[in-house]
């Protein structure tokens, strides 16, 4: 079966969100374009991780072109998205691997997610020799979503992803272990929970 890619180059919004309540959630990144809409499923680590690499990334862009590039130090108030997801969200895939690029010659910041795919190896290095061969094969190779960004755009997906894994649930002033609304056993506390 022929890779499907999904490619947005622009979207018209490319941003992460969530489905669910705090300590539930499930998180999505989701990019649109004229009449259609591609969500992905990953877990908030992967969000987090995405969002700080963007911005290192663009970081690392301003320096090596001496401020020369179209990118902003920070994401610009007039690029915030703070819309819910688009619905219904219909899941494409689980995300496994994840790619950055610059493109220099067109100044766009490359972003790839790629299914999740199980992989049979004995060893360390048919491991590694299969997951080589996975992200070599452009026409067989898992579902992937393909989003080409302009410097704000990177800018903006990445303050509003790390907004987005910063909204769940207050962390214990004691343990900074996740509050749930019904309570919390606290490990410096021993278990122990005051009465109301």
């Amino acid at each position: 079966m022929s890779r499907q890619v999904f490619l947005y180059d622009p979207p018209e919004r490319f941003v992460a969100g969530t489905v669910g309540l705090p300590g539930r959630r499930t998180f999505f990144l989701q990019a649109s374009g004229p009449g259609r809409v591609t969500s992905v499923a990953l877990e908030k680590s992967q969000v987090a991780a995405l969002a700080e690499r963007i911005d290192e990334l663009l970081d690392e862009v301003v320096r090596r072109t001496g401020g020369n590039a179209p990118v902003p130090a920070v994401a610009l108030a007039e690029n915030a998205d703070a819309a819910p997801l688009d619905t219904p969200v219909e899941e494409e895939f689980r995300v496994g691997t994840m790619a950055l690029a610059w493109d220099g010659g067109e100044e766009r910041m490359i972003v790839e997610a790629q299914a999740l795919v199980e992989l049979d190896a004995d060893s360390e290095e048919e491991l590694a020799e299969a997951e080589e061969r996975l992200l070599q094969d452009e026409e067989n190779g898992p579902p992937m979503l393909r989003v080409r960004l302009t410097g704000a755009q990177a800018r903006a997906f990445a303050k509003r992803a790390l907004d987005v894994v910063n909204a769940g649930r207050p962390p214990c002033p004691l343990c900074s272990l996740p509050l749930d609304p019904e309570g919390h056993v606290c490990p410096r506390q021993n278990g122990y929970r005051r009465g109301a």
